[in-house]
């Protein structure tokens, strides 16, 4: 993996200083439970993240750095897709270090911390993974933000890694957006940045699902649970409630190179918006994109479906139309083209949802079970 150079501690030390004194750190910072003591009795060292970039962020020229698409998208799009798409969702910060403690100080774009069915820290949290010795992925912590400005000791008493250095993955938030964020270690620790992978990418494009709803923790997302597996840089263009195959979407997709891009709009849509959007978004994508897989996957079955005809019916329509629409762009020669059947995406025991709807962190690890069988054998074919 690429590195970016190690930052000295004198350099990181006065880059710091001048940034605390930038925004007034002492006093104006809402500091988590647990972390008062350790932050009083060690001089942190700062990290402005955005100095060595997130994976997970398609565009440089963006309003704010964190935003997921471009400034000149505001206008183009509808103002729900450009609102969501102020919110970090899918963006990771990756970076290693030999420090016991890790803090995390970071201010979030809106107030609105929680939703009624998902807590503040998968909607405002960030959510710290690191290796273990065996190289695999392993939870750490999150935070618990209880305001917009947040500064919290993440993670205390850790044991060093055997070579040093541990590596470790910082996912923002999935339903708000982030001013600023910052990641500190003690001041006699080492901390190199790993600057963000470009090749390989898998673009994911849906609804809320896809945005997050309900994880508990950005971590849990379908988005992170599937590039932490398959290793790749994964970017997040769910958008909740407006997935839905716009052309405005197709043409800004387009312009991000992809080994696979993951259409899962579905949810958003009726079986008359499939039949007239589906065949255009593909055909237009794949003028631009010749070489890339293109995955179609269906809707969930919902949870209650069981019970109620209706859903049975908005799930029956949309897959029906989809399939049709599929098997129309195959005959119509359109290659690298591939399909996921919803039926099994979450299980069959009902009990993968919040809400019937929004799949659980039970329903989250299923969608990524049946989407990293797929992507997998994809990817080995784009190299």
């Amino acid at each position: 993996m690429q590195s970016v150079p190690c930052v000295t501690r004198r350099r990181f030390l006065v880059e710091s200083t001048c940034r605390s004194a930038a925004i007034g750190v002492s006093g104006s910072m809402a500091l988590m439970s647990g972390g008062v003591g350790a932050a009083q009795k060690e001089s942190v060292n700062w990290q402005d993240v955005s100095g060595w970039g997130v994976e997970g962020k398609g565009w440089s020229e963006t309003a704010r750095y964190y935003d997921r698409l471009p400034l000149r998208a505001e206008g183009k799009v509808r103002s729900a897709v450009w609102n969501l798409s102020r919110h970090s969702a899918g963006m990771v910060a990756r970076f290693r270090t030999d420090a016991p403690t890790i803090h995390v100080r970071y201010r979030l774009l809106s107030s609105r911390l929680a939703m009624p069915h998902m807590p503040a820290t998968g909607v405002s949290g960030v959510d710290l993974y690191a290796r273990d010795a065996d190289g695999a992925w392993r939870w750490v912590a999150v935070s618990r933000p209880a305001s917009q400005t947040v500064k919290a000791v993440l993670a205390s008493g850790m044991t060093p890694a055997s070579d040093s250095l541990r590596e470790f993955a910082l996912y923002l938030p999935l339903y708000n957006g982030v001013e600023k964020l910052e990641i500190g270690v003690p001041g006699a620790a080492e901390f190199r940045p790993i600057a963000p992978r470009q090749e390989g990418t898998i673009l994911f494009y849906g609804t809320s699902i896809m945005h997050g709803a309900c994880a508990s923790r950005p971590g849990m997302s379908i988005s992170a649970l599937v590039g932490r597996r398959l290793e790749r840089p994964v970017i997040n263009l769910g958008f909740s409630g407006n997935g839905k195959l716009e052309m405005e979407l197709a043409k800004l997709i387009a312009e991000l190179p992809a080994d696979v891009y993951a259409l899962d709009c579905l949810p958003n849509l009726n079986p008359e918006e499939v039949k007239a959007r589906t065949e255009p978004f593909v055909t237009y994508l794949r003028q631009r994109r010749p070489q890339a897989h293109i995955l179609l996957v269906e809707d969930r079955t919902y949870a209650d479906s069981w019970i109620r005809q209706s859903r049975r019916v908005r799930n029956e329509g949309n897959r029906r139309e989809f399939r049709a629409a599929y098997e129309r762009l195959r005959k119509a020669g359109i290659g690298r083209l591939h399909y996921l059947p919803g039926e099994r995406l979450l299980g069959d025991d009902n009990e993968a949802t919040t809400d019937g709807s929004h799949p659980n962190d039970l329903g989250m690890v299923r969608y990524a079970d049946a989407y990293c069988q797929v992507l997998k054998p994809l990817l080995e074919d784009a190299g």
